[in-house]
C-alpha cells in the first residue's frame, strides 16, 4: 500500500485518515502534562496540518520533538519533504520552522545526512520576509558546519549557485553572505565560479541585492587574499581585477545611499588585510601600493558624499579606518585632513559622531602628520607633496578642540566634553597644559549642564597627567551650578561623581569648598537624590576616614534627625546606617548609634520601622557586646510597637547576624 509522507501514524505506523482532523478549538491548547512524547509529537503533526496559525507556529517550534519520535530515517523520508511542501505558510510559521531546522542535524542522522536539511532551507532563504530569511541564513550556517566534504563541494555549492541565479531577488540577497562564508572551503574552479557569481551580485540590477553584496565585499577580499595569498593583489590577481573595481563601482555617486553606506567598512577591511600582509611579509609591492592609492580616494569621497548618512557612517567608523590603514605608508597625510573635514561638517549629527572618535583617531594614528596651515584647510597638493615639519596626530587634532567648544550644537559640545580629556595621556603633560587645558576650562563654563557634567565625569584621564590643581578654581563654579541644577538627573549624576572628585581635589580643598553641598543634598525635594546623598556620605567616609566624618558630617546629620519633616529624619536614619558601615566600630558606636537609637521613639511609624531595619545592619559593625547592651533592648521595645510593620522589622533584626 502506497502511503503519502506524514499520512502514517508516528506511533503505530498504520494509515491515518486525513479526513479526521482535530477540532479547531483543540489546536490552540497546550498538550496536557500527562501526555507522552509520542502523543505530543502526534498532536504537533496534526497541528502542522491544521488551519490555526498559532497552533502551526507552536508545532513548527517542536520539530525536534517530532523528529525524535519519528526517528532519523522517517524524519528524512517523511517530515522534511512535508516541511518542504509547506513553505507557502504564514511568516510566523516559517520563522519557527527556520529556527528549528538548524537544530535538527542529529535528528536526521548527523553530518552524513545533514544535506537533507538543505532543500527546505533553500526555499526559506528565498521568501520575502527578512526575519525568516535571517533565521534561515543562521540555520544554514549551522547545518553547513556538519556537512560532509563531499556534500559541501557538491550539493551545497550547487545550492549557492542556484540561489545566486534565481529570478526572485530575495534568493540572490541570501546567496551573497553564504557565498562569502563558504568561499574558503570551496575548491579550485568552484572558487572561481562563486567569485564570479559574487561579482555579478555586486552588479545586480536590484539595489537591495547590491546593498547586501556590498556588506560582504570587504570580507570577500579578505577571503580571496587568504585563499590565494599575496598573488591575489598582483596586477592580474583576482582581488585587483575582480573585487577592487567593485569597490570603486559601489562607491560611485550612481549608487543609492544604502549601497554607498558600506564603503567605509569595506575600506576598513581592506586596510586591515594590507596591514596584516605588511606586518607578516614586509614592505608592500608596487601593485599593492597602487591598490592603496586607488582606495584612498574612496575613503575621502565618503567625507564629501551628498548624503549625510554616508558621512555619518564615515565619521562613526573613522577610528577603525585609521587603525586599519595605520601601518600603510603615506596614507595619514590624506586621512587626518579628511577627518578634520568631518569635524566641520554642516550636519550636527556628523560632527557629533566625528567628535566621539577624536581620542580614538589620535590614539590609533602612530604616524607623524603634516603641520596644518593656519586658518584654512590644506589643499590636495599640500597633502600629497608635503615636505615641511611633522607632528603627532594628537598634537594636530587638539588644535581643533577650541573651535569645537564654540560649536552651535550642544550635542557636539557634550560629545567633546566626554572625550577631550582622553587626549591628555597621548599629548603628555606639557602639550596638555598648553593646548588642552584652555578649551577644557571653556567647557567647564559651558551654558549647557550636560556639557559640564560630561566633562566632570571624564576628568580622571586629565588628573593622571597634570592633576586638577590647575582646574580646581574653575571646577568649583561648575560643580556648584550642577549641584543646584533644575534637572534632578543632573544633580544625581554629579552626586555619583562626587567621591571621584573628592579623591582628585584632595581632602583640604574638598572640605573647605564642597562638604556643605554634600550635606545639603540630604534635604533635596527628590527622594532619589536624598538616598544617593546618603550613599555619597558613606563613600566620603570611606575615603577620608572616620574622624573626618565625625568632625565635618555628623554635626549636620545630628541637626537633620530633629527636623520637623519626617522625610528629612528618615534620610538621617539612612545616612547614619550607611556611614556606620564605613567607620571605625568604636566611633560608630559612640557617635552614630545614639542618634539612631534616639529615633526609635519617633512618632512616625515609618521612622521607627526604618530604625529597626537599620539597627540590624549596624549590629555587626558595632559588635556583639554593643548589640546586646544597647541595640537589642531597643529592638525588644519595638517588637511590642502598635504598628505591625515596626514589629515585623524589629523581629527580623533582633538576632545578631552570623559572621
Amino acid at each position: 500500500m502506497d502511503v503519502a509522507p506524514m499520512e502514517v501514524d508516528p506511533v503505530d505506523d498504520g494509515p491515518r485518515h486525513m479526513a479526521k482532523q482535530p477540532p479547531p478549538m483543540m489546536t490552540n491548547l497546550a498538550p496536557p502534562e500527562h501526555l507522552s512524547e509520542e502523543e505530543e509529537a502526534r498532536q504537533a503533526i496534526d497541528m502542522l496540518r491544521g488551519d490555526d496559525v498559532s497552533a502551526r507556529v507552536a508545532a513548527a517550534s517542536k520539530l525536534e520533538s517530532v523528529a525524535t519520535v519519528l526517528g532519523q530515517e522517517r524524519t528524512r523520508d517523511e517530515l522534511l519533504p512535508f516541511l518542504t511542501e509547506g513553505v507557502d505558510d504564514e511568516d510566523e510559521v516559517l520563522l519557527a520552522m527556520a529556527n528549528s531546522l538548524g537544530k535538527m542535524v542529529e535528528h536526521v542522522g548527523g553530518g552524513m545526512h545533514a544535506h537533507n536539511l538543505l532543500p527546505p532551507l533553500e526555499l526559506l532563504l528565498s521568501v520575502e520576509e527578512n526575519v525568516v530569511r535571517d533565521a534561515a541564513f543562521a540555520s544554514t550556517q549551522r547545518v553547513v558546519e556538519s556537512l560532509s566534504e563531499e556534500a559541501f563541494q557538491d550539493l551545497y555549492s550547487k545550492m549557492l549557485s542556484r540561489l545566486a541565479r534565481k529570478e526572485w531577488f530575495t534568493a540572490r540577497m541570501s546567496s551573497a553572505g553564504l557565498i562569502c562564508s563558504a568561499f574558503l572551503k570551496l575548491k579550485g574552479e568552484q572558487q572561481k565560479e562563486h567569485l564570479t557569481l559574487f561579482a555579478n551580485l555586486c552588479q545586480d540590477d536590484t539595489p537591495m541585492v547590491r546593498r547586501v553584496a556590498a556588506q560582504y565585499l570587504g570580507e570577500m577580499v579578505r577571503n580571496v587574499v587568504t585563499a590565494e595569498g599575496r598573488k591575489a593583489l598582483e596586477q592580474d590577481g583576482d582581488a585587483t581585477t575582480v573585487l577592487i573595481p567593485l569597490f570603486e563601482e559601489l562607491a560611485s555617486n550612481d549608487q543609492p545611499d544604502s549601497v554607498r553606506l558600506q564603503t567605509t567598512q569595506n575600506c576598513v577591511v581592506f586596510g586591515e588585510v594590507m596591514g596584516e600582509i605588511i606586518k607578516n611579509e614586509g614592505k608592500p609591492t608596487e601593485s599593492e601600493i597602487a591598490l592603496i592609492r586607488r582606495m584612498l580616494p574612496l575613503i575621502v569621497s565618503t567625507i564629501d558624499d551628498r548624503s549625510w548618512r554616508v558621512r555619518w557612517t564615515a565619521a562613526s567608523r573613522f577610528a577603525n579606518v585609521i587603525a586599519g590603514f595605520d601601518m600603510l605608508p603615506n596614507v595619514m597625510d590624506s586621512l587626518i585632513p579628511s577627518y578634520e573635514k568631518l569635524l566641520q561638517d554642516p550636519e550636527a549629527e556628523v560632527r557629533t559622531a566625528a567628535t566621539f572618535n577624536l581620542h580614538a583617531v589620535a590614539r590609533n594614528c602612530t604616524a607623524m602628520v603634516p603641520v596644518p596651515p593656519v586658518g584654512r584647510m590644506p589643499t590636495e597638493e599640500e597633502m600629497t607633496n608635503y615636505q615641511g615639519d611633522r607632528i603627532s596626530a594628537a598634537e594636530r587634532l587638539v588644535k581643533r578642540v577650541t573651535s569645537l567648544t564654540e560649536d552651535d550644537s550642544e550635542h557636539v559640545r557634550a560629545a567633546l566634553a566626554m572625550v577631550a580629556t582622553e587626549l591628555a595621556p597621548i599629548l603628555g603633560k606639557d602639550a596638555t597644559i598648553i593646548h588642552l587645558v584652555p578649551p577644557v576650562l571653556l567647557l567647564l563654563r559651558d551654558a549647557a549642564s550636560e556639557v559640564r557634567l560630561n566633562l566632570i565625569s571624564s576628568l580622571g584621564a586629565l588628573n593622571e597627567v597634570i592633576g586638577v590643581d590647575l582646574l580646581s578654581q574653575s571646577l568649583l563654579p561648575a560643580i556648584l551650578d550642577l549641584a543646584q541644577d533644575g534637572k534632578w538627573r543632573i544633580r544625581l549624576a554629579i552626586i555619583q561623581h562626587t567621591p571621584l572628585l573628592a579623591k582628585q581635589l584632595g581632602r583640604e580643598f574638598f572640605t573647605e569648598r564642597l562638604v556643605s553641598i554634600c550635606v545639603g543634598w540630604l534635604g533635596d525635594d527628590i527622594a532619589t537624590i536624598r538616598v544617593a546623598a546618603t550613599q555619597n556620605l558613606a563613600e566620603l567616609t570611606k575615603l577620608f576616614g572616620t574622624e573626618w566624618a565625625c568632625e565635618y558630617l555628623m554635626p549636620s546629620i545630628n541637626d537633620i534627625h530633629r527636623h520637623t519633616s519626617y522625610l528629612r529624619r528618615l534620610t538621617a536614619v539612612l545616612a547614619c546606617s550607611r556611614m556606620a558601615v564605613q567607620m571605625d566600630p568604636a566611633l560608630a558606636s559612640t557617635e552614630v548609634l545614639p542618634i539612631v537609637l534616639e529615633m526609635a521613639s519617633d512618632t512616625v511609624p515609618n521612622i521607627r520601622f526604618n530604625v529597626a531595619k537599620e539597627l540590624g545592619n549596624m549590629a555587626k559593625v558595632c559588635g556583639r557586646k554593643v548589640f546586646e547592651q544597647q541595640i537589642h533592648p531597643v529592638l525588644s521595645l519595638l517588637m511590642d510597637d502598635p504598628d505591625r510593620d515596626v514589629r515585623y522589622f524589629a523581629k527580623l533584626s533582633s538576632k545578631y547576624p552570623d559572621a
